[in-house]
């Protein structure tokens, strides 16, 4: 099957979008339709929506006996977009320490997505800030978490420019420069430039299924600076990470572009008995090859997570 036919496959295995609400705030959400056990609760990254999570992953997970759901934090995808406040600089907005909302309000949002689910636990799995959003939803809300997968992120303990020392500026720049035109075409065009330059140099790029599903749901995030600095600037007051006491699985690839290793070797040790997987040749994504292999480690966690409650 050609890379843009299977990514059009998936495209019909999601559920009607839906809504939770956290006061104001709408959170869009959907199921893998067919997926059922175990409840897993995927969080994307950066201003970026649920649609960048690669379906092959989210049906590997489900063949492994999980329920998938996944969900567009505020000021990203259909979820509801906050007010502009500050500046459009996401690292000037790091360093302020204070934001138009918290990183509490945007671990809730979680809260009422599992709600909204009927779920009363679920694992977390959270990519990049997701990541940093799963730790702190299990430092929050630790009743309603049964473990976490926090891959390609820094520690959620981490505030202000103390992060910096975790990332690689290169990319960060080079995307800074990058034209493209107003509007759906340059959104497409500048989020398939995203996924070329995050993408894994050990494994082959799939441009035709990038190209799927990005053009279908066309996501202005990857350019929407001021959203990005709302999630990157949202403040966190919250427990530290040797508070997390939840079986907690860390993912990092070695030729990350965006983030160093020592961020994900940072939460590891912090977090009594988390395991760290560094992933060979591997970039600011989860490449196809390592899907059965990623979803049977989240299998391992739910067993882990199942014989420790037991």
């Amino acid at each position: 099957m050609t890379g843009s036919a299977e990514a059009g496959q998936w495209a019909s295995t999601w559920t009607p979008t839906q809504y939770a609400r956290n006061g104001a705030v709408e959170i869009a959400y959907d199921r893998l339709a067919g997926s059922e056990g175990d409840p897993l609760l995927l969080v994307m990254g950066l201003a970026v929506s649920r649609f960048w999570w690669p379906a092959g992953l989210c049906q590997a997970f489900a063949g492994r006996g999980f329920a998938v759901a996944r969900y567009d934090q505020r000021d990203a995808g259909q979820s509801t977009r906050m007010p502009d406040t500050g500046g459009s600089n996401p690292f000037a907005a790091v360093a302020r320490k204070r934001g138009a909302y918290s990183s509490e309000d945007m671990t809730d949002d979680a809260v009422a997505v599992l709600d909204a689910l009927g779920w009363e636990q679920a694992h977390i799995f959270g990519a990049s800030l997701g990541g940093v959003i799963a730790q702190r939803i299990a430092l929050r809300h630790p009743d309603r978490v049964l473990s976490v997968v926090s891959a390609m992120a820094m520690p959620s303990d981490v505030s202000g420019i103390g992060g910096a020392r975790y990332v690689r500026f290169g990319l960060l720049a080079k995307l800074a420069r990058a034209k493209f035109p107003e509007g759906r075409e340059g959104d497409i065009q500048l989020s398939l430039m995203l996924a070329r330059e995050v993408a894994s140099p050990a494994y082959p790029f799939d441009e035709d299924a990038a190209r799927e599903w990005i053009e279908r749901e066309a996501d202005s995030g990857p350019r929407d600076t001021k959203a990005q600095s709302r999630q990157a600037g949202a403040p966190w007051h919250g427990p530290r990470l040797s508070e997390l006491h939840k079986p907690v699985l860390v993912l990092h690839g070695d030729q990350d572009p965006i983030l160093r290793v020592s961020a994900a070797r940072a939460t590891a040790k912090a977090i009594d008995g988390a395991r760290l997987v560094v992933l060979p040749g591997t970039g600011h994504d989860l490449p196809a090859p390592l899907w059965p292999a990623i979803a049977s480690e989240v299998r391992q966690l739910a067993g882990q997570a199942r014989a420790s409650s037991g």
